[in-house]
């Protein structure tokens, strides 16, 4: 478990913590937010199957997206990044603490 690492930060109060998916975990994110009342951002891959596909269905069908940066020439090839965004399942997921679900 990652917590003990946690644990060795001084104040992480109100300061946001990443994760990929090896650390998306209801433990974590129960001592994230109630013992250390930080928050998380953590990335939903198939090692949480149900949490991710749940995600998926969400923006099955997404339209225009949220936020957009324009197209760039970048690393010799043309990139653009765009992001959609929810709180459809803030009340449905059965993770802790979800206020917002989004895809890149």
């Amino acid at each position: 478990m990652f917590i003990p690492v946690i644990d060795t930060l001084a104040d992480i109060a109100d300061k946001t913590i990443t994760g990929d998916a090896l650390l998306t975990q209801r433990k974590l994110a129960h001592y994230l937010v109630e013992d250390r009342q930080a928050h998380y951002v953590f990335t939903a891959k198939d090692n949480q199957l149900t949490l991710a596909q749940d995600i998926r269905l969400a923006f099955e069908n997404r339209q225009t997206p949220d936020y957009s940066e324009p197209y760039t020439l970048m690393h010799g090839r043309i990139e653009s990044r765009s992001i959609w965004t929810s709180t459809l399942l803030n009340n449905y997921l059965d993770f802790p603490f979800v206020g917002q679900i989004f895809a890149i």
